[in-house]
């Protein structure tokens, strides 16, 4: 299967705040749950599925949604030539960083929640110096985040759905982080503090065990599911 460029290097309006902060982010948007008719969101929720971000920024163009399947399909099809061009995506984005003085940062589930810590640990662990950073919805990974049993270099945050709650205080007692979705955003819920997720996308350099607070976006705005909560 030919190779193309997987990494969109600041390529929306919030991964580009970073570079106030010093960050080059390169972020791979994949097409989420089974879009392409592979499953790359395993533990998502009905609410999620709906209120998915697929749809919003550059998501609500059909030429970048049939971009997104087309990696997907790749990733599926070909994963030894997806790796390989994941690592020269990579390199490039080093060398970018490295020239403007930046510090070099990757996010792989843009739109999706693979377990990338398996599928690309070599990568992972050969880019040292690269912060690696996702969302995600499992609490396996999670809390194994939590636990110090991630590469050093690889971040998690815990989602909220409109099912999980249970979940989210297991990970909060646990000292992880926890983002949820909201209409307008409060300065607390349910007792912890929250911090606005929208300010950067640097998920990484968030305080500990408190709530990341995103505003919907998208379709997101029309949830009737309780996956944005509205105060």
């Amino acid at each position: 299967m030919a190779s193309y460029k997987l990494l969109s290097v600041n390529a929306d309006a919030k991964t580009s705040k970073g570079s106030g902060h010093g960050f080059l982010t390169g972020i791979l948007y994949l097409a989420p749950a089974k879009e392409s008719g592979f499953e790359v969101c395993p533990h998502r929720s009905e609410g999620c599925t709906t209120a998915c971000l697929f749809t919003a920024g550059r998501g609500k163009f059909s030429n970048v949604r049939a971009a997104r399947i087309r990696k997907t399909q790749f990733l599926f099809a070909d994963r030894k030539g997806f790796l390989s061009q994941l690592e020269k995506d990579i390199e490039t984005l080093i060398q970018d960083a490295n020239a403007k003085g930046m510090t070099p940062c990757v996010r792989l589930n843009g739109t999706s929640d693979i377990g990338w810590e398996g599928v690309a640990k070599d990568i992972i662990t050969k880019f040292s110096n690269v912060q690696f950073y996702d969302y995600t919805k499992s609490l396996p990974r999670m809390l194994r985040f939590c636990q110090g049993k991630m590469p050093s270099n690889y971040h998690l945050t815990f989602s909220k759905s409109e099912s999980n709650w249970r979940e989210c205080l297991e990970v909060l007692r646990a000292g992880g982080n926890v983002a949820a979705v909201f209409l307008e955003l409060p300065t607390q819920y349910e007792g912890y503090e929250i911090s606005n997720g929208d300010e950067t996308d640097l998920r990484f350099r968030d305080k500990p065990n408190t709530i990341i607070g995103l505003k919907a976006k998208g379709d997101a705005k029309k949830d009737a599911s309780g996956f944005v909560i509205r105060n």
